[in-house]
């Protein structure tokens, strides 16, 4: 058993690490050019140095490493995963890497994940139904997850203090989920979430509009990565509602990705092409200044948390009717920003016409 006094301050400790860290990887940025600069993709007006992810990743594992007795066995290809990880986007902060790379990166890292720690989806356990055992389809559907949250995550980095606010978010709803509600066995995994939360609330005061860093490749897919890593240890005999509850927490970046593909493959693109239609991009478009529009996606991230808390305590029957109300709730909420497009909304010209033919009747 952990002392929970011990991980508090290992956790502030952690914050401050990256509190003092971030102006030396600030500078060590500037001089090996890791710098963003401004073009008709960015909202940024002036260069930024990169490289952030640098300073939490020291300062998370640093913490791991000599202020809690977390297992060797653990944490070791924890680590090494990560590191393959950081040095991919390392190298994409400086050399500006191709999506098919950042992803083989990403890969080695999973596979390291997958044969050395036992962190993997094994089986799925359905209401009413026999458990569905993966078997040799473990290996593709750990690397898919591990390669979709990743990736979602870096997605969603397009604002100051958007990936880093959100993944806060995002990781203190389950570490929440798994101190209160997995067994005794899974403690370190929640202990490991609020270390690395700790680790992202140092690297705010830099990140937040307006941003003096940014995350980079190197932050947003380490962040990314650690998110699914620590989610697949709590799905290791996985339930329907412990599959879906990830799922949830990471509403806003799963969605902004799901629909950016759907909206790539409807105009005929690759899905690697990049486009200003993303959440941060439409809300900014009704009028949102930076600043708000990135409150306002911390709001909604909120909401998905608070949607994610109430699967635990729910019968099945209570969290079907919350995934479905949190569906239809969400496709309302993609077409009236309009991110599959201004003149795709079925769901909204279905509620039209039916508030149309009420009106007759009256």
């Amino acid at each position: 058993m952990y002392d929970m006094f011990r991980v508090l301050l290992t956790c502030i400790a952690a914050a401050l690490f990256t509190l003092f860290l971030t102006p030396v990887i600030k500078k060590l940025a500037v001089r090996v050019k890791a710098v963003d600069n401004p073009n008709e993709r960015r909202i940024n007006k002036r260069p930024v140095p990169t490289l952030g992810g640098l300073a939490i990743f020291t300062s998370f594992f640093f913490s791991i490493f000599f202020l809690l007795p977390i297992p060797n066995e653990e944490i070791w290809p924890v680590f090494a995963a990560s590191l393959v990880v950081i040095l991919t986007g390392i190298i994409d902060d400086i050399k500006e890497l191709t999506p098919k790379w950042k992803t083989v990166g990403v890969v080695i890292a999973s596979l390291i994940i997958y044969y050395s720690s036992g962190i993997k989806l094994d089986m799925l356990n359905l209401p009413y139904l026999d458990p569905i055992y993966f078997g040799g389809f473990s290996l593709p559907l750990t690397i898919f997850w591990i390669l979709a949250i990743t990736n979602a995550v870096n997605l969603i980095d397009g604002l100051d203090g958007l990936a880093t606010g959100v993944s806060i978010i995002a990781l203190l709803t389950m570490g929440t989920i798994g101190y209160f509600f997995l067994t005794v066995d899974s403690i370190v995994v929640p202990i490991m979430i609020f270390v690395l939360v700790g680790s992202l609330a140092g690297f705010m005061p830099y990140n937040f509009f307006p941003a003096s860093i940014f995350l980079g490749d190197t932050g947003a897919l380490f962040i990314g990565f650690m998110i699914s890593i620590l989610s697949l240890q709590g799905l290791k005999n996985a339930t329907l509602i412990t599959f879906i509850i990830p799922i949830v927490i990471l509403g806003i970046p799963i969605t902004d990705t799901l629909y950016a593909i759907i909206r790539r493959k409807m105009n005929k693109q690759p899905i690697a092409t990049a486009d200003k239609l993303h959440i941060h991009h439409r809300l900014m478009s009704f009028g949102l200044t930076h600043r708000q529009t990135v409150l306002a996606i911390y709001c909604l991230a909120a909401i998905f948390s608070v949607i994610a808390l109430l699967y635990p305590i729910s019968t099945f029957w209570g969290s079907l009717l919350l995934t479905i109300g949190l569906l239809l709730g969400l496709e309302l909420f993609v077409e009236i920003i309009g991110l599959t497009g201004p003149d795709r909304q079925p769901l909204l010209k279905r509620l039209k016409i039916f508030a149309k033919k009420l009106n007759r009747k009256r």
